[in-house]
C-alpha cells in the first residue's frame, strides 16, 4: 500500500509543479505581449496634401475650368436677344452647379466662394434684364436710385467685383506677381487722384 501510495502521490505532486510552473509562463508570456500591444503605432495614409505645392496646380485646375466655361457661356448670352436668354441661362445655371459640386482642399475655400458669387451675380443679373421692362434704356452711367434700372447695374458691378476678386485670388494662391495699372504707367502718366 506504501507504495501504490508513493507510485500516486509523487507523479502527482510532480504533475503539480510542471503545471505551477506552466502557469507562471503564461502569465509573463501575457504580461510581455499586454506591454507590447501598448507601444503608440504610426498610420501611413497615402492620400496626398491636395494643397501641396506639388499638387495644388491641379486642383486650381478643376475650379478654373469651371470659371473658364462660364465666362465663355456667359459671354455668349450677354449676346443674345433678350427672347432668347432662357436656354443660356439654364446652361449657366448648370455650369454653377457643377461648381458647387466640386470638392476642393480646403486652400481654395475663398476662390470658390467668389467663383460662385460672381456665377450668382452674372445670372441674377441676366433674369432681371429679361424681366427689364426697357432692355433699351438701360444705362448704368446715369441712374435713378431705388429702380429696377438701378438693380440691374448693381449686379453687374458686383459680378465685375467678384470676377476680380476671383482673379486676385487665384494669382496668390498660384503665387503669380500681381500688376496693378498704376504699376504700368510711367510716372508722367500716373492719373492724379
Amino acid at each position: 500500500m506504501k507504495k501504490l501510495i508513493l507510485f500516486t502521490i509523487i507523479p502527482t505532486i510532480i504533475l503539480m509543479v510542471f503545471l505551477s510552473g506552466c502557469g507562471n509562463n503564461l502569465v509573463s508570456e501575457t504580461a510581455t505581449v499586454s506591454t507590447n500591444t501598448a507601444v503608440p503605432t504610426t498610420t501611413i495614409t497615402t492620400t496626398p496634401d491636395r494643397c501641396a505645392p506639388e499638387n495644388l496646380r491641379a486642383e486650381v485646375d478643376k475650379v478654373h475650368r469651371h470659371m473658364r466655361e462660364f465666362d465663355d457661356a456667359a459671354a455668349l448670352a450677354a449676346n443674345m436677344a433678350r427672347d432668347q436668354l432662357s436656354e443660356p441661362i439654364a446652361n449657366l445655371q448648370k455650369i454653377r452647379r457643377d461648381a458647387e459640386d466640386e470638392r476642393i482642399p480646403p486652400c481654395l475655400a475663398n476662390l470658390k466662394d467668389f467663383q460662385i458669387k460672381h456665377m450668382n451675380a452674372v445670372i441674377n443679373t441676366l433674369i432681371a434684364f429679361m424681366s427689364f421692362s426697357d432692355p433699351k434704356s438701360l444705362d448704368c452711367a446715369s441712374v435713378e436710385e431705388n429702380t429696377e434700372e438701378a438693380v440691374i447695374c448693381q449686379s453687374i458691378t458686383f459680378a465685375r467685383e467678384q470676377h476680380d476678386q476671383y482673379t486676385l485670388e487665384l494669382a496668390r494662391v498660384l503665387g503669380l506677381p500681381i500688376v496693378t495699372a498704376t504699376a504700368i504707367l510711367s510716372p508722367a502718366q500716373t492719373p492724379t487722384p
